[in-house]
């Protein structure tokens, strides 16, 4: 039965929320889907969500996790992604992908649903590393093809 005081949200920050669990149970319990299908069926079957996103956000963050993985040591080099909270790891590995490889999503919305997950799920100092860990990214791998486009652009033209 639906709690029907409860705020309706948004389907895509659900798919966000529900990636985040269930990548973060298979963390700790394999990659088992069944286990990960058990847990959205159980946890979030009164909640509507955008299940292509989800879909597409854990097969995405679980085939490029080194590649997420080094970004995020890139960007945090005194942070090894193994001595981070496990929520605030997954939440940069869903940014992550978001931004550099899922370009249906603007990079402000990645960032800022990323921010607010963390904040939701992890600790009191979560929202601010996650903050400071996604400019960084942003700065580094996103405004430097902006740069270096523009760059290639500009020899092209006459």
């Amino acid at each position: 039965m639906r709690n029907k005081t409860a705020k309706p949200t948004d389907p895509r920050h659900e798919a966000r929320r529900v990636a985040l669990a269930t990548l973060f149970e298979r963390a700790f319990h394999s990659n088992d889907p069944s286990l990960s299908s058990s847990l959205i069926e159980e946890v979030y079957e009164e909640r509507e969500v955008d299940e292509e996103l989800l879909k597409d956000i854990i097969d995405g963050v679980t085939a490029r996790r080194g590649e997420l993985d080094q970004t995020i040591s890139e960007a945090a080099p005194a942070w090894p992604p193994e001595q981070i909270n496990k929520v605030d790891l997954i939440a940069l590995r869903i940014a992550i992908w978001e931004l550099l490889f899922n370009k249906k999503v603007p990079e402000k919305v990645a960032i800022d649903e990323a921010i607010e997950i963390s904040k939701e799920f992890g600790s009191s100092s979560s929202g601010s590393f996650v903050n400071g860990v996604l400019g960084t990214v942003v700065e580094e791998k996103l405004e430097g093809k902006t740069v270096e486009k523009k760059e290639k652009d500009d020899g092209i033209q006459p």
